[in-house]
């Protein structure tokens, strides 16, 4: 019996993990379903009958647990069906219990296809689905008492196989109806996975197109280049940046940093994203538009997500850069005399507060200065020793960098970073703008 319970539990493993079991179950309670739970449930039982033990005119087996089965699967008539399959399977094997075996049987599958009806959640419990097997095994032998003649010799025989007959029975059907059940669970889990794994990618996608396509063409002025980069700690991140002209002569450049990470920070992202950028379009000053902004982010800021950003706007004939702090980390200017860090007064972030004022301050690039934006991805990257990359070796990385092209920059920082981090997990998002005004303008 245990040998045969154990084929049983390598074919419920195969149905549960493959797609024959997902796609029966979406088919929902119909006659189709009732007829292949039935079926199946009524094989099962024929294989228990061939596989049992001959004993006094007896066939002892584990039979039952295909009726159950059909049952919990197809309701009271697929049970009914399954225990008429393998009930008359049993009536052609002869004995003194053909005829109530045959009976126990139907009994035993109408009766789970009930109690699946009812109860179908908690029958996927190991403990429910035990005491119903045994409840359904008692029921089997008393059949067996009642049916078979003499009573003497019935009651002697449900004597002697009454506990190994229930135990097998009634452990064979929870154990089974758990596996199937778990192996179902963990492949809807693996298919969730998957899906949402799909849907992220998409998210990533979706992410990056809202991000500025800076090359040669774009912004495509001879007088000034800039390159940018965004690295998300997980598929999408709440880091970005963002390039565009404000006038012919005049261009905006920011990089920002969304508190959190994942899906709620890459919505926010956009968010914010799209604010600053109709703000700072809308109203000529520059403090002015950042206060507007901050403003329209706290109203509509169910979840109480926060952006720190540092916000420049170059005009491209002077080289004069006003530019706004908010919470964001200070930038560094590659000038002859090397890497600065440009600490101004900030304002507060971004989405935190209604009402907080933004200073407005200005600074003068020269021709072949650079202005380097990053986020705190950058100077918190750590290494498996939990050693910060800093804001004293970023300074050093850039010190023989001016007047060098903005991807040379951004190149020689994300190179050094990976040098310091090796192999430890990235778990911030490292986001990088570099602008450039051309030297040619010293003509």
């Amino acid at each position: 019996m245990i040998g045969t319970l154990a084929v049983i539990f390598v074919i419920a493993f195969f149905l549960g993990g493959s797609d024959y079991l997902p796609k029966f179950l979406n088919m929902g309670r119909n006659w189709k379903s009732t007829l292949i739970a039935g079926f199946v449930g009524g094989l099962f039982g024929i294989y228990g009958n061939l596989s049992g033990v001959a004993f006094q005119g007896a066939v002892i087996s584990v039979r039952d647990i295909g009726p159950m089965m059909a049952g919990f699967f197809g309701g009271p008539f697929g049970g009914l069906l399954g225990g008429v399959i393998a009930g008359a399977h049993r009536y052609t094997m002869g004995g003194i219990t053909a005829t109530a075996c045959i009976v126990a049987t139907c009994l035993i599958g109408l009766i789970c296809g009930l109690l699946s009806n009812l109860y179908h959640e908690r029958l996927t419990r190991p403990g429910f689905a035990f005491c119903t097997g045994v409840i359904m095994e008692v029921l089997h032998l008393t059949t067996v008492l009642v049916m078979v003649k003499p009573f003497e010799t019935a009651l002697d025989l449900v004597e002697q196989i009454a506990i190994p007959f229930i135990l097998v029975n009634a452990l064979g059907f929870a154990l089974l109806i758990s596996l199937m059940s778990y192996v179902e669970r963990q492949r809807t889990l693996l298919l969730e996975q998957n899906r949402l794994h799909s849907e992220l990618e998409a998210a990533k996608v979706i992410q990056q197109s809202l991000l500025p396509p800076i090359s040669e063409s774009y912004p495509g002025r001879p007088e000034f280049s800039v390159r940018a980069s965004m690295t998300p700690a997980k598929d999408v991140g709440g880091d970005f940046f963002d390039v565009f002209f404000v006038s012919s002569d005049r261009i905006t450049f920011l990089v920002a940093d969304v508190s959190g990470k994942g899906i709620p920070a890459a919505m926010f992202m956009a968010t914010a994203k799209m604010t600053l950028q109709n703000c700072v379009r809308d109203f000529e000053d520059l403090s002015e538009a950042i206060a507007r902004a901050n403003d329209s982010l706290c109203s509509r800021n169910e979840a109480e997500m926060f952006v720190t950003a540092w916000i420049g706007v170059l005009d491209i004939p002077t080289g004069r850069v006003d530019h706004v702090c908010a919470g964001h980390n200070p930038p560094l200017l590659l000038t002859p005399r090397g890497p600065e860090y440009l600490r101004t007064r900030g304002g507060f972030v971004l989405g935190g507060m209604e009402g907080m004022p933004y200073r407005q301050s200005s600074l003068q690039l020269a021709p072949g200065d650079s202005i380097f934006l990053y986020t705190d991805g950058v100077t918190e990257a750590e290494n498996t020793a939990h050693v910060l990359y800093g804001e004293d070796r970023l300074q050093t990385c850039l010190q023989d960098l001016y007047g060098a092209d903005p991807q040379q920059v951004l190149d020689r920082v994300r190179k050094d970073i990976e040098l310091h981090v090796k192999n430890a997990e990235q778990f911030d998002d490292i986001t990088m703008l570099c602008l450039r005004r051309a030297a040619e303008e010293r003509e």
